[in-house]
């Protein structure tokens, strides 16, 4: 069951833009995203950017991959919280965090803030990925499981923030997670003029509006599309009504992007970003997945593969032009890509 809850009107009436700058009217600043590539370890800055000819060949644009999976945790969450876990490290209180993750938010999270001495809590729910929880506990961080999903872990996540001790970390709400993801569209931008769609995986927000900010206020050409399941469609739902829509489940492979509750302010970020919010079916996902395995040698999780899955399902919209993929993750369990691969 799909739900919609009513959003602000002043929300609703909010320009994309200031006209003023020029620059989209969201939360983040271009000049904090800038400022925030000191704050990130060098690991998990410049990560690898190349247009992939066989895959450009097959899918008839000429196709860049953003690789942000050549890093220590394997995902572009840890650029979020190494801003995160700098500021935290640098004020007078708690030195103790906790979030809710699938995954990878939480091992961003405890490799951060192991390395800054901050006490890391993670929530999960039952069905998180098993592998992905194990390397949490390897880094560090307690972990906390509970029955449920992502929106239960939350949940339990606010509460033991609420008990004071530990600043709640809040994928997409907080801005630290927007504004680091948003330094991958500064690397992009640094190397590549001309750049016609920029593919974004669309879950909780922060790749989306971060990187979306950084396009729409340096190549604001640039069409910015943010790509969801079909299986677990609200923030692309809540997208299109410019309202906040909730479902009662998600059914999807891709976890990483599984949220059943949009966040006001992340959906506040998008409004002002996106161009086109497609949601595409999950024989695409696994596609997209096997094309990059078998024609630029990579092994993503689904989440990676949205933005393969989106040219595959709109091809006409992406004919001829450069489009950039930001391959967000690769914690798969090799099992299950197995299964994918030939299945």
């Amino acid at each position: 069951m799909i739900s919609e809850e009513p959003i602000l009107d002043t929300i609703k009436s909010r320009p994309a833009s200031n006209a003023n700058t020029g620059r989209p009217a969201t939360r983040l600043d271009l000049a904090r995203i800038q400022a925030a590539k000191e704050q990130i370890s060098p690991e998990f800055r410049d990560t690898p950017q190349f247009v992939c000819p066989p895959l450009s060949d097959l899918l008839r644009c000429e196709l860049v991959i953003k690789l942000e999976t050549a890093n220590p945790i394997r995902s572009f969450k840890g650029r979020g919280t190494e801003v995160l876990a700098s500021r935290i490290a640098q004020n007078f209180g708690p030195q103790a965090a906790v979030c809710a993750s699938a995954g990878n938010l939480g091992q961003a999270l405890a490799y951060s803030g192991r390395r800054r001495g901050i006490e890391i809590t993670v929530i999960a729910g039952s069905s998180a990925n098993a592998t992905k929880i194990d390397r949490i506990r390897q880094l560090g961080a307690t972990v906390e499981l509970v029955e449920g999903d992502i929106e239960d872990a939350r949940t339990r996540a606010r509460e033991i923030a609420d008990g004071g001790g530990a600043f709640l970390v809040e994928d997409s709400e907080n801005l630290d997670t927007c504004e680091g993801a948003g330094t991958i569209g500064l690397e992009l931008l640094d190397k590549f003029d001309g750049i016609d769609a920029v593919l974004l995986a669309l879950g909780g927000g922060a790749l989306a509006t971060g990187v979306g900010h950084v396009f729409k206020s340096m190549a604001p050409m640039t069409e910015v599309v943010c790509i969801q399941p079909k299986g677990a469609p609200a923030m692309a739902l809540s997208w299109h009504a410019r309202s906040i829509v909730t479902t009662e489940s998600t059914d999807t492979i891709a976890d990483g992007v599984a949220g059943r509750f949009p966040i006001l302010v992340a959906l506040n970020d998008l409004l002002a970003v996106a161009d086109h919010v497609p949601l595409v079916e999950e024989a695409s996902i696994v596609e997209g997945m096997r094309m990059l395995y078998r024609h630029a040698g990579l092994i993503v999780e689904p989440s990676a593969a949205l933005g393969i899955a989106a040219i595959l399902e709109d091809p006409s919209r992406f004919r001829d032009k450069r489009v950039v993929s930001v391959i967000c993750g690769s914690n798969v369990l090799p099992e299950a890509f197995i299964k994918w691969l030939h299945g």
